[in-house]
């Protein structure tokens, strides 16, 4: 950029704009929000509120300090853009107009020097003022239009950019600086200014994408820091460089296609980005396919729109059966294009094409066989298999099946297996063989979908189904089921009541004849023959019974055949009973109280029948003729068909209970009769009509019920004696085993044997052995509780069991007893020397005999005769062999 001057010339001061028409050079590019360049008004007057517009608003803005900003990018085009900027004062509303004309700049920014054109000041207009003075005219004190300084520069660096001065620097000494984004303001130190030549310079390499232009502030002050001039807007438009590839927005694109689709079809669309200026060449992109894969079956399957990257087919033929999928290479190029100087980068374009419904489902034979037992449903009975080149698991390839003949009964359905699409032929009705022995359906496949347009089913698609039906042994069936047969009751034992049989279904078996059997007879009245299914009674039916209801008796039979598998099947007989008149109507009820005086005292009455109409009511209420006194004393009268009153016929009868017979007769053909014994009590009875507690329970008496709980009330009583008398005895005897032999306290050897204690051993012998008596009242063992032991007896262990010995009698003396028991112990063989296992608490302060230890028999042993052990029975019998033996 060459140096640029900026002057000022002081003149007298006129308000408003120092020029009509400003001139001024800007780039062809406009970017919204760009300052273009800066218009001054000069007010004489400090304190007017100016208030700057534009006559083109949606293009130009002013701001408040002068500077024109756009609203809006666009390219300016060859000729001069003008347009009129206003100022108003807020306040007395005076307005100034002053008209800019934009020349675009020429195409390369970095003419040199001798192309540069010299900046024009801005001259400020006349101005006519209401008093009649001559007009003058002022020019504007700095002018700086926008500087343009390409990105990526080489330098050398720091580069000159222009040179600012004011005309004041020849009389006083002055010092510039700037200030901004770039400058002071981050990021800081880009652009630098001579302080004393005002030379403005670049410090490194710009970047347009990171920052695409920079408006700073040129200020001139004096060496005292006093404001010479007012600050000026510098704008620094960084020019784009082509220094940036094109990106894709993704480096894989999925597209899909329909096969068969007609040449122009759209696929999809890519995109690529570039972050040079879009409204340059740097930023123009152009797309294009650089390969196709496959290439089947032609390689040039697709096109893509070089500006809007939209991606179409241009050629027909797309089979997905045979071409599932394509890949497109494409390559983006800025420079709009241009392979000699633009930038280019690759994507991949990943082209699916689609399945549609081009390929019926065909079979893959024409007759397919099956068979079926009878009477089974929910069978399958055949496989239809289809192929169809659609892909699978899709509405194109899933198979429906039609069936189009062969079945009008519907007695088959056919259902799609979802994994395998074949055809499932279902029995959904029973099928006899004894009527249908084999079925040829005619089945149709389709798809989920029609076909494609111009597709037709082909002759595959149709196939035959035969199926076979089984004969089966089936159950024999009774008819008619259930069998209905009007009878009068009464019918009695023996008498054939009908014939029930069933018949066999099975027309093409070889079978014997059915056998009949009885399955349900609630009352066992019946019978039937297990040959001819005659059923004859076995008791006399009676409609009255528990077992008939609303005069129904059913009975149910059994028909067996002798098939492989046997069969059977069950039959209902139902037997409608006619009433008979055989039961005599009855009483109700058997009890009554009445007072002893004739009023009041009417007992109402009812007459009980179970026959039914005719043989019910209405009924005949009578008393007997004997004996006299029952109709001396009572009289009944009969209030409707079924009821009737008995009352009192003298003034007075005695309280006390009265059998009253009462003949009733029921209205049958032949009537039938009864006499009903009617208790009645006649009691006291007080104003209300009411017996009184004393004459009640008087006249009460004790009835059946009472008697019988008073009689378990008394056994269950003794039941309780009985058990406190066998307890209290129980509880003798334990205390009686827990006792001694001997009970009286002054007994030497419960003496002894209470304190636990054994005595002193050789030394305590000082007692009369003859004051050991034996007990006249030792309990027998048997009677001794389990697990109580006296201290004397044996130690408790696990015992063995061993013979019993006989029990010798007691001796008087106690001594004869001993050697009794001895002689008995030792003639046992199995009886254990339980006395060598003795323990006892305390054994006295010595022995005189010594210690058993101290025997030695190596010293003594030859000296003694041991001969003697022979005599002292099977116990010592191993120590006798051991060392009366002699020599060996």
């Amino acid at each position: 950029q060459a140096p640029i001057k900026a002057t000022c010339e002081d003149t007298s001061c006129k308000t408003g704009f120092p020029e009509d028409v400003h001139s001024a050079v800007v780039s062809r590019s406009v970017h919204g929000g760009q300052p273009l360049l800066n218009v001054r008004f000069q007010s004489c007057d400090g304190n007017k509120k100016i208030h700057f517009g534009s006559s083109e608003p949606e293009d130009f803005r002013v701001g408040e300090d002068g500077v024109v900003y756009a609203e809006r990018s666009f390219q300016l085009s060859a000729e001069p853009t003008e347009f009129v900027v206003s100022a108003q004062d807020k306040e007395t509303q005076e307005e100034w107009q002053m008209r800019v004309k934009l020349t675009p700049e020429p195409a390369f920014a970095g003419a040199s020097e001798k192309d540069q054109k010299k900046i024009e000041d801005i001259i400020f207009p006349w101005q006519q003022y209401k008093h009649s003075s001559p007009l003058k005219r002022q020019k504007r004190d700095w002018v700086i239009p926008p500087i343009n300084l390409p990105e990526n520069s080489r330098g050398p660096f720091p580069q000159e950019l222009v040179r600012i001065r004011s005309d004041r620097d020849k009389s006083l000494s002055l010092r510039y600086s700037v200030t901004g984004p770039g400058a002071d303001q981050p990021p800081t130190g880009i652009f630098i200014i001579n302080p004393i030549s005002g030379q403005l310079s670049v410090t490194k390499p710009l970047d347009r994408e990171q920052i695409a232009s920079f408006h700073l502030r040129a200020h001139a002050v004096d060496v005292n820091g006093n404001q010479v001039e007012n600050p000026i807007d510098i704008v620094i438009n960084v020019i784009d460089m082509n220094d940036n590839r094109p990106e894709f927005l993704h480096q894989v694109w999925n597209g899909t296609v329909p096969e068969g689709s007609k040449p122009g079809t759209y696929v999809m669309t890519v995109t690529a980005i570039d972050a040079d200026d879009p409204n340059a060449q740097n930023g123009m992109l152009r797309y294009r396919i650089l390969s196709q894969a496959p290439s089947s079956p032609s390689p040039n399957m697709f096109t893509i729109n070089n500006e809007t990257g939209d991606i179409i087919t241009v050629a027909a033929g797309l089979d997905r059966e045979k071409v599932q999928q394509y890949t497109l290479i494409i390559q983006a190029t800025d420079m709009e294009g241009n392979p000699t100087y633009g930038l280019s980068n690759t994507a991949t374009a990943v082209i699916t094409v689609t399945d549609v419904n081009d390929n019926p489902p065909e079979f893959t034979a024409m007759t397919f066989y099956g068979e079926v037992p009878e009477n089974r449903v929910d069978v399958i009975v055949a496989n239809l298999t289809v192929t169809d080149k659609d892909q699978p698991h899709t509405p194109a390839w899933n198979a429906m099946y039609r069936m189009t003949g062969g079945d009008p009964t519907g007695r088959f359905t056919i259902l799609t297996d979802p994994n395998s699409n074949d055809g499932l032929v279902t029995v959904v009705k029973p099928i006899d063989f004894e009527t249908n022995r084999m079925f040829v359906l005619t089945v149709a496949a389709e798809n989920q979908v029609p076909l494609a347009k111009g597709i037709q089913h082909p002759p595959q698609s149709t196939a035959t189904v035969s199926i076979t039906v089984i004969d089966v042994n089936e159950s024999p069936y009774f008819v008619p089921n259930p069998k209905l047969v009007r009878q009068e009751e009464g019918l009695l034992a023996g008498s054939v009541l009908t014939t029930f049989t069933a018949q066999d279904p099975d027309r093409y078996m070889q079978q014997t004849s059915l056998r009949y059997s009885k399955l349900s007879d609630p009352a066992n009245w019946l019978k039937i023959d297990p040959v001819n299914g005659q059923i004859t009674t076995t008791a006399v039916l009676d409609r009255e019974s528990i077992y008939v209801q609303n005069n129904m008796y059913n009975a149910t039979f059994l028909a067996s055949d002798n098939g492989i598998p046997p069969m059977s099947g069950t039959g209902t007989l139902q037997i409608y009973l006619l009433d008979i008149n055989d039961n005599a109507p009855q009483v109700n009820p058997k009890e009554a109280t009445t007072c002893e005086t004739l009023q009041p005292n009417a007992i109402n009455i009812t007459a009980v029948d179970p026959d039914i109409d005719p043989n019910a009511g209405p009924f005949a209420f009578e008393l007997p003729e004997t004996p006299a006194s029952i109709k001396r004393n009572w009289t009944i009268v009969r209030i409707s068909g079924d009821h009737a009153q008995l009352s009192l016929r003298i003034r007075f009868l005695e309280a006390g209970i009265y059998d009253v017979p009462i003949v009733i007769t029921d209205s049958g053909n032949p009537h039938a009769s009864s006499t009903s014994v009617l208790k009645v009590k006649v009691c006291q009875c007080d104003i209300n009509g009411d017996c009184t507690d004393v004459d009640r329970i008087v006249g009460a008496g004790l009835g059946t019920g009472a008697i019988i709980a008073i009689l378990l009330c008394i056994i269950i009583l003794l039941i309780l004696v009985l058990m406190f008398v066998v307890w209290m005895k129980r509880r003798d005897k334990e205390r009686q085993a827990k006792q001694l032999l001997i009970d009286p306290e002054d007994d030497v050897r419960d003496n002894i044997l209470k304190y636990d204690e054994e005595g002193g051993g050789e030394e305590d012998q000082d007692y009369d052995l003859s004051q050991l008596q034996q007990p006249d009242t030792v309990e027998p063992d048997a009677i001794k509780p389990v697990g109580i032991r006296r201290l004397d007896e044996r130690p408790i262990h696990a015992e063995p069991q061993y013979p019993v010995r006989s029990a010798a009698p007691h001796p008087g003396d106690i001594g004869d007893f001993i050697n009794e028991g001895l002689k008995a112990a030792d003639n046992d063989p199995t009886a254990p020397p339980y006395d060598s296992l003795l323990v006892f608490d305390y054994e006295g302060s010595g022995s005189t005999a010594g210690s058993l230890s101290s025997l030695n028999s190596s010293s003594s042993g030859g000296e003694q005769d041991y001969d003697y052990l022979n005599d002292w029975g099977p116990r010592f019998k191993k120590l006798a062999d051991m060392y009366g033996g002699g020599d060996d």
